[in-house]
């Protein structure tokens, strides 16, 4: 039996969009390994077989690939390392600055008429420290590339600055115009490409501020009780069951639940539900949420890596770590851009020297061809737009697992909904209890409070608290049983008693013993083939869900609901929510194949649900949507959690992924169409190198700031929110 592991590589000296895809084509290539890097948080995220491999096997591939690196550590050390190497290329950046300065003044002047006459073996001492020193990274990843057979954007700068470098020599020793060379245009090449990594890097951070800004949140320091006393220790130093206390207007350092007090808190750095909860004995609470009034004294329950925000924080580095199918585009044509652009330098050095131009002039046109042709924006236009977005999702309530589910949504053609605890509250009230031919009304509650005890369904639950509310007694029940979503039977005082749907209690009656006709949601109770009675009870609905179900259908979304009520209860809520299409009495085994129908027609179909049950039909579905008040299971199984447990969460996860794929498009455009336009441009002879090279700097930075834009998506209030407003 195979024994698969996975571990996440924090990588460096990826340049372009060719070096993240040769990187992942190398570790492919291993035995039983699946790995996919990106190049916007330039991490590999690795799954391979124990047996057949290992962390120490992975990095030495990783080296012989070209490039280095280390198993990624929390994203505050990662952070920490990147703001050292990002200040040490600012200094390198500077230093070359002052550099080339007095090679581009005599530059700009010459073009005024005015000519500085710098000497030319003070050009070459000025330019020479940049082509080799603060150039060295891009000889580096040259050879890195080509010695595997690759070739990524290093080749191109390297290739490009050399040849204007060693031309520019080559006129000085042996040119009978030593003056004119080419030294300004190498160094400044150089340069323009380090301050576009400075810039580039620089969005990169801001793209990731969301992730940042979770981190932040949770205190360092905790208000803990030791020995009877309260003592301020570090957060890391909490331990589960440790007593603490959250004072006003302070943030709650670890997930807990309240001993004693009761105070307002402020949830929305975690749902993004600005109206406060308020939380008092018995109440959960979470790290980084703030405490707005009372005192609060808690028992914690989930600190360091088992809190919420931890698990938020995960599922946020996950998601912006995944790669898009979109991607997939990009990475072709990355793989095969630097060679084809290799050879159009050629052929355009060839055409104008043919032409009868000379050979410095053939030599630079092909010198701007190659640095204007550097495919850093095609390989970010997706993971910039993804890294955005899933972070503004998060400060949403909204958790995006990976970025295939974020691109998927917006291709939704059918939107199944399960009723229960999806677009109703989930919290059955019991309406009525009737006995059946003048059955003792404190008999039937005490058989059906026995039986519920037994059973978590939230029908069973609603009995038992009413029952408990009436002072019923509970009876001994042996040989208990429970089938899902029909009913349960047990033996109560040597009779055989059954509470559950009519279908259910249809299979222990006479086959002419007529059924009541229900048309709520109800249940039955029986003494063999004899009824005792009816139950009522009522769900109602969500706030939200009305309007939420009206705005998927303006989206073009078919929207259907699943319940496993009988059809008389299900047409009721689906009145009321506004849906035409309703399946009524599925059972929970058949959830996932009523997903699979609508799939087999070609559909994509998206699921939402909260339940146990609904866990095999979340995992059929195109994209799966889990209400975060659902199990654990329901939510492992999803792809989007929502935190707010309400339906117009889902109508934001749609909007924002069609939101991004459209900045995505936008990038891809734009990448394509710099290259495109610029090429022909460079061949042409109508851009110097030194334009070039600014152009192709600035065109990465256009396009992350394009999907930085996504910061500005604002999703829909949800229930919460609207009541606060109405408030205020």
């Amino acid at each position: 039996m195979s024994s698969l592991q996975h571990t996440e590589f924090q990588i460096t000296g990826m340049r372009c969009a060719s070096c993240s895809a040769r990187l992942e084509k190398s570790l492919n290539q291993l035995p039983e390994v699946t790995a996919v890097v990106n190049i916007a948080t330039e991490k590999a995220s690795i799954v391979f077989n124990a047996e057949t491999s290992n962390i120490p096997a992975l990095l030495d591939a990783i080296r012989d690939t070209g490039f280095d690196a280390h198993v990624a550590r929390d994203f505050a050390a990662e952070k920490q390392t990147k703001d050292a190497l990002y200040h040490r290329e600012k200094m390198q950046f500077y230093i070359s600055a002052a550099l080339i300065t007095p090679l581009l003044l005599e530059m700009f002047l010459m073009l005024s008429g005015i000519h500085l006459n710098i000497p030319v073996w003070l050009q070459w001492l000025l330019a020479t420290p940049v082509q080799f020193w603060a150039g060295a990274r891009f000889y580096r990843g040259a050879w890195n590339s080509l010695k595997n057979g690759g070739s990524n954007m290093d080749v191109l700068v390297a290739l490009g600055t050399s040849a204007a470098y060693f031309l520019s020599c080559a006129i000085v020793l042996f040119g009978n115009h030593p003056h004119a060379n080419y030294f300004e245009a190498s160094a400044t090449l150089i340069t323009l490409v380090l301050l576009g990594k400075l810039l580039e890097a620089h969005a990169k951070n801001k793209a990731s501020s969301a992730l940042e800004s979770l981190i932040n949140l949770q205190p360092k320091i905790a208000h803990v009780e030791r020995n009877g006393e309260i003592v301020d220790v570090s957060v890391g130093q909490f331990r589960p069951e440790d007593i603490f206390v959250v004072r006003p207007g302070e943030a709650i350092p670890v997930d807990g639940v309240v001993l004693e007090g009761s105070s307002s808190v402020n949830e929305s750095m975690l749902t993004g539900e600005s109206f406060p909860q308020t939380k008092q004995s018995n109440d959960k609470v979470y790290a980084a949420t703030l405490n707005q009034q009372g005192l609060l004294k808690c028992r914690a329950i989930a600190v360091g890596s088992q809190t919420q925000l931890a698990a938020i924080i995960r599922m946020v580095e996950q998601a912006q770590g995944s790669k898009a199918p979109i991607q997939k585009l990009a990475d072709r044509i990355s793989a095969i851009f630097v060679p084809v652009v290799l050879v159009l330098a050629a052929l355009t050095f060839l055409a104008w020297w043919l032409s009868g131009q000379d050979f410095s002039n053939a030599l630079i046109n092909a010198v701007s061809v190659l640095v204007i042709a550097c495919p850093c924006a095609l390989g970010l236009a997706t993971p910039t737009a993804i890294m955005v977005a899933t972070g503004r999702a998060a400060y949403a309530g909204i958790l995006i697992k990976d970025a295939a589910a974020l691109e998927r949504a917006h291709l939704l053609d059918v939107l199944i909904l399960d009723k229960t605890g999806t677009l109703t509250e989930g919290i059955p009230q019991l309406t009525g209890i009737a006995p059946i031919n003048n059955y003792d009304l404190n008999h039937l509650l005490t058989i059906s409070l026995s039986l519920a005890r037994h059973s978590t369904h939230p029908l069973s639950l609603a009995l038992a608290n009413y029952a408990r509310t009436q002072n019923a007694t509970q009876l001994e029940v042996s040989d208990f049983a429970e089938l899902p979503g029909n009913g349960l039977s047990g033996v109560i005082a040597g009779e055989q008693y059954q509470l559950g749907s009519p279908a259910f209690i249809a299979k222990f009656m006479e086959a002419d013993l007529p059924l009541p006709a229900l048309d709520r949601s109800s249940i039955l109770v029986a003494c063999g083939k004899t009824l005792l009675g009816n139950i009522s009870f009522t769900d109602t609905l969500r706030p939200n869900s009305k309007a939420a179900v009206g705005k998927l259908r303006a989206m073009g979304i078919r929207v259907v609901m699943l319940s496993g009520d009988n059809a008389a209860t299900a047409h009721a809520i689906a009145q009321q929510a506004g849906i035409d299409e309703y399946l009524a009495e599925v059972l929970p085994q058949d959830k996932a194949q009523h997903v699979s129908s609508f799939k087999s027609n070609g559909k994509v179909v998206g699921m939402v649900g909260d339940g146990i049950n609904d866990a095999p039909a979340l995992a059929a579905a195109d994209v799966s949507f889990a209400m975060k008040s659902g199990s654990d299971i329901a939510i492992e199984a999803a792809d989007i959690t929502l935190m707010h447990n309400d339906l117009m969460s889902v109508v934001n996860a749609i909007d924002l992924s069609r939101v991004t794929l459209a900045k995505i498009r936008q990038n891809l455009f734009f990448a394509f169409a710099y290259n495109i336009l610029g090429i022909p441009l460079a061949a042409v002879g109508l851009l110097n190198p030194v334009i070039a090279g600014g152009a192709m700097a600035m065109s990465s930075v256009s396009v992350i700031s394009n999907a930085l834009l996504l910061k500005n998506w604002m999703p829909e209030k949800t229930t919460k929110n609207m009541i606060n407003n109405k408030k205020t």
